[in-house]
C-alpha cells in the first residue's frame, strides 16, 4: 500500500515538472493578435545608413538597449556582406523612438575569419556577461583592396568575390562583455560549422537557454543536396553560451526556403518559440525540447503589410529580420527589418498583452 502511494506521488511530480507527461502543454500564443498600429516613434531610421537586423535587451541601467545592423548608403544595399557593422541605440521604451551610442564591431580585417562585415547581431544576457553574436566573412587566401570590395557590393550576387569566397565563407561567431556597454571581446574561431540539415555556411544566429540549463543555437545553412536555392533552419546545442555546439539531425523548418529566425523559450509554456520570415509572410514555429519543432497553432504572424495608428498602410518591398523581445516572460515587441524603395529601416511593433 505505501508503495502504490509512493509511485503516485511520483508520477504526479515529474507530471508537474515535465511537460507532456500527464500534462497539456499551452499552445494559446497568437502574437498575430497582439499586433498594435505604428506610430513615428516605432521607426528607426539613419540618414545616410541602411539599417537592418534588430535585437533588443533591457539593461541593469532600466533603459532599453538596441543592437542592430547598418551600412552606408553609398555602398548600395547589397553592402551588407562587405561594410555592415553593428551598432548599439537606446531608449527609454522597448518600442522607441531610439537614439544611436556607438558602433560595437566592424569587419576585424585581414587574418582573422572575420575580416569582412559585421551582421546579424543578437544580444544576450547569460550567467553574468552579455553575449553579442553575429557574422562575418573573409577572402581566405586571396587578395583583394578595399576598392575591390566596393565594387563587389555594387554589382551584388554576380560578382565572382561574392559567389566564391564571401558567401561561402560567412560564419556566426560571438564577442562577449561583462558590461552592455563594452569593451567587447571577440572569439578567434567562429562557433560552428556547417553539418548535418545545412551547407556552405553558418549564419542568420538565434539563442536561448533552455530549462535544462543548456543553449540552444538556430543557424541557417543551405539545404544539402538541393539544386534550387533554399535554405534550412538547423540546431545545435551546449552546455556554454561560447561552445562548443553539436549539431542535432533533424532541421527546424526543412519545408520552406525561411530566413532569420529569432528564438526565445517561454517558462509560461514550457516552450522554445521561433519567429522567422518566409518572404510573403512572418511565420511561428515551436518546440517544447528544443530539438523537435513544429509549426505553431497560430502558425502565420502577419503577411508583408503593416497598419499605421494614422490609418495608412505601409507596403514593404521586403520584410525580413523578425525579433520578439519579451519582459517578464510576455512579448512586449515584434521588430522588423523594412525596405522601401531605396531605404531601409527598423520598425518596432507593440505588442498587446492577452
Amino acid at each position: 500500500m505505501k508503495v502504490s502511494k509512493i509511485i503516485v506521488a511520483l508520477i504526479i511530480a515529474v507530471s508537474t515538472l515535465s511537460p507532456g507527461i500527464g500534462q497539456e502543454l499551452d499552445n494559446s500564443l497568437n502574437i498575430g493578435q497582439m499586433i498594435t498600429p505604428l506610430n513615428d516613434d516605432n521607426i528607426f531610421k539613419t540618414e545616410g545608413y541602411f539599417n537592418w537586423c534588430s535585437s533588443i535587451i533591457k539593461g541593469d541601467d532600466g533603459k532599453y538597449h538596441l543592437f542592430y545592423s547598418r551600412w552606408p548608403e553609398e555602398y548600395t544595399f547589397h553592402g551588407w556582406l562587405t561594410h555592415s557593422e553593428v551598432a548599439h541605440a537606446i531608449s527609454d521604451f522597448p518600442s522607441g523612438p531610439w537614439q544611436y551610442k556607438e558602433t560595437v564591431l566592424k569587419s576585424h580585417g585581414k587574418g582573422h575569419w572575420d575580416a569582412i562585415t559585421a551582421h546579424n547581431p543578437k544580444i544576450k544576457y547569460f550567467e553574468g556577461k552579455y553575449y553579442l553574436y553575429y557574422i562575418s566573412t573573409n577572402m581566405g587566401d586571396q587578395e583583394y583592396t578595399e576598392k575591390e570590395l566596393i565594387e563587389t557590393a555594387r554589382v551584388g550576387y554576380n560578382h565572382p568575390y561574392w559567389k566564391q569566397y564571401l558567401r561561402p565563407n560567412q560564419r556566426t561567431g560571438v564577442a562577449v562583455s561583462e558590461s552592455i556597454n563594452g569593451p567587447w571581446e571577440r572569439l578567434e574561431k567562429p562557433l560552428i560549422e556547417p553539418s548535418g540539415p545545412i551547407t556552405t555556411l553558418t549564419v542568420n544566429p538565434a539563442i536561448d537557454k533552455g530549462s535544462d540549463r543548456k543553449y540552444y543555437l538556430i543557424v541557417k545553412g543551405d539545404k544539402p543536396n538541393e539544386t534550387r536555392f533554399i535554405r534550412n533552419q538547423a540546431i545545435a546545442v551546449s552546455d556554454s553560451p561560447i561552445g562548443p555546439f553539436e549539431m542535432q539531425k533533424k532541421p527546424v523548418i526543412d519545408y520552406l526556403d525561411t530566413e532569420d529566425m529569432s528564438l526565445w523559450y517561454d517558462t509560461k509554456r514550457a516552450s522554445f518559440y521561433g519567429v522567422f520570415h518566409a518572404h510573403h509572410f512572418i511565420g511561428l514555429v515551436r518546440s517544447s525540447d528544443g530539438i523537435n519543432w513544429e509549426k505553431a497553432d497560430s502558425y502565420k504572424i502577419m503577411s508583408k503589410e503593416v497598419s499605421m495608428i494614422n490609418g495608412d498602410k505601409l507596403y514593404p518591398d521586403r520584410m525580413e529580420r523578425p525579433f520578439i523581445f519579451t519582459e517578464n516572460g510576455q512579448p512586449k515587441v515584434l521588430s522588423l527589418a523594412v525596405r522601401k524603395g531605396n531605404k531601409s529601416y527598423i520598425i518596432f511593433i507593440p505588442l498587446k498583452g492577452k
